[in-house]
């Protein structure tokens, strides 16, 4: 059916100019069906990967194997049995609650802060905690409230450490909710963080502002100063060189802050 130009009469003399041609289309046009059809396996083969179920997942930030270990090792710490459970403004609930206002996020959960730091750790955490009594729990809670992402290292290796820590924030928790007013500064605050030399304009964001106050700047400083004040103070709290870890996580997040 159809018509073959390789019937077409020669030419004058004698030649068939098309037909050269006509063999190297027929070629090519094999050669793209080739490519089609391998294409479309191709294609195949994606969609039914899609379609079918991860066979590997992601990882838990905290398993509920590691919580319990955690919550074991400060069980057997000195000074376990005087940290208590507490209420919204006392002990381990207390010291939760006050981190999160403390926080430039006051709005958010401990579980939606940790999400911020790392997707996912906030609700693995929670999720792996629900077997612990309460004041395990809340010892764990508080762990990460206070250290953020690397209190899993903190709990794995310095236990000990970590409930010294919690016994000295609580107490100076219940120090403070007995003694200070709402809004003010103690003098260890003010020590800690370092007092601005000039105060911000009117109308100006009260959570940048006290970040300059935290990281002892003026106004409107600049990103280097900002850098190099946020060294200075991190060597200074550093847990690791004996500083507290809360005076340690403001310098962070009033860095971080001022940054973004």
């Amino acid at each position: 059916m159809g018509f073959d130009p390789r019937d077409w009469p020669t030419g004058s003399r004698g030649t068939r100019p098309i037909t050269g041609n006509l063999d190297a289309l027929l070629q090519e046009n094999a050669a793209l069906k080739q490519e089609v059809l391998r294409l479309r396996r191709l294609l195949d083969r994606y969609e039914r990967l899609e379609r079918e179920p991860r066979a590997t997942a992601k990882p838990a930030w905290v398993s509920v194997d590691q919580a319990a270990d955690w919550a074991r090792l400060l069980t057997q710490q000195p000074g376990w049995t005087q940290l208590r459970a507490g209420d919204d403004h006392t002990g381990l609930q207390g010291l939760i609650a006050q981190l999160n206002r403390s926080s430039f996020l006051p709005q958010l959960s401990l579980e939606q802060r940790l999400d911020r730091l790392a997707p996912g750790l906030g609700r693995d955490l929670q999720d792996a905690v629900q077997r612990l009594t309460g004041k395990q729990r809340l010892a764990v809670l508080a762990a990460f409230a206070l250290y953020g992402v690397s209190a899993r290292e903190w709990l794995a290796d310095e236990p000990r450490r970590v409930v010294a820590e919690l016994r000295q924030q609580c107490q100076r928790l219940e120090r403070t909710s007995r003694s200070r007013r709402p809004g003010s500064r103690t003098r260890s605050d003010r020590g800690s963080a370092g007092e601005s030399h000039s105060g911000p304009p009117p109308g100006a964001d009260p959570r940048r502002a006290e970040a300059y106050r935290q990281l002892g700047l003026a106004w409107g400083a600049s990103r280097e100063a900002i850098k190099k004040a946020h060294r200075r103070l991190v060597k200074q709290h550093h847990p690791d060189v004996g500083g507290e870890a809360e005076a340690f996580r403001r310098v962070n997040d009033a860095y971080q802050l001022l940054m973004a």
